[in-house]
């Protein structure tokens, strides 16, 4: 062989060999520099806003977790719960806020671990509350067979898997509507998304549908409920209480870096700090533990939601 041809020839093994050992580098390289960053997931469907809600708070816990090598922190939306849960079992995504019912969905699924119970407002438990007009003659949930309800959207906790859950529960078949004139079967339930629970109060009012359910935060504030519209309507039912929102880590997160999350923010509501940051991560008050009945009220709230995914949508 031509020494020049048998040179070019070695010459391209040893390059090819190098470019396949850089690749198969590079996943490793990676995983170690994700390990410096903590990433915050949320599922959005306005991600600009809800990125100016998380990234101070995300700050602010980066800040102090320097002894467990965390020195960045990101965030990451999903447009939908099938993503969030695709995020956390690839570990694209460290740590995820939530309402009760999404946080169950993503421990079911994606094996998410509760970390801690999120208080807003200075609330941490609610509950959901059925209303309908007073001369609708609905005055109790078995009222609502053949008849039509408004829920809120299909990530709310309060105006959709609790009550949508409840129906199910006591053997009521749920039927999407096509619209508020559509009827429903006569054993079934029609329901329909108004959105907003302004919304929903006034399709309740105008007999559009013929009942509604909220959070009994929005059921008491008269800009989603007018006293106008209140003074007409009747509640049929409220629920017992249940947790407003929990902060959820990946399963597979180092136990010590999840510790140490779990304590900067427990301890954030005692720090000035953090006063701002905490305002802005939707109007938070504290972070608490979550204790035996927290926990048995959040597995009520996972069998509902999983029914109510299997058997609706």
């Amino acid at each position: 062989m031509d020494p020049r041809l048998l040179f070019r020839w070695l010459l391209s093994g040893v390059v090819l060999a190098c470019l396949l050992a850089c690749l198969l580098a590079m996943p490793s390289t990676r995983a170690a520099e994700s390990r410096n960053v903590l990433v915050l997931g949320r599922i959005s469907d306005d991600p600009q806003a809800h990125y100016e809600q998380l990234k101070p708070l995300l700050d602010y816990v980066v800040a102090r977790m320097g002894d467990m090598g965390i020195t960045e922190g990101r965030v990451l939306m999903a447009r939908d719960a099938q993503q969030m849960q695709s995020y956390l079992r690839r570990g694209r995504v460290d740590w995820v806020t939530e309402t009760a019912s999404g946080a169950m969905l993503l421990e079911s699924r994606a094996d998410a671990r509760a970390l801690l119970l999120t208080e807003r407002h200075g609330v941490s438990r609610y509950h959901t509350v059925y209303f309908a007009r007073r001369d609708s003659g609905i005055r109790g949930l078995e009222d609502l067979r053949g008849r039509s309800i408004a829920f809120q959207n299909r990530q709310s906790t309060s105006a959709y898997f609790v009550p949508a859950g409840e129906l199910l529960a006591r053997g009521m078949t749920l039927e999407i509507l096509l619209s508020p004139r559509d009827q429903p079967e006569p054993d079934s339930v029609g329901y329909l998304f108004a959105r907003s629970e302004l919304n929903m109060s006034s399709w309740v009012h105008k007999r559009l549908v013929d009942a509604g359910a909220m959070s009994n935060l929005d059921w008491d504030n008269a800009r989603r409920v007018p006293p106008s519209f209140k003074r007409d309507f009747v509640v049929v039912r409220e629920t017992p209480p249940f947790p407003r929102a929990l902060e959820m880590v990946r399963g597979d997160l180092d136990a010590r870096v999840a510790a140490r999350l779990r304590e900067v923010l427990l301890e954030a509501a005692a720090d000035p700090r953090a006063a701002d940051a905490l305002r802005q991560f939707f109007r938070t008050t504290a972070f608490l533990p979550i204790d035996a009945d927290t926990r048995a009220g959040l597995d009520v709230l996972r069998t509902g939601a999983l029914r109510v995914v299997a058997e609706v949508e």
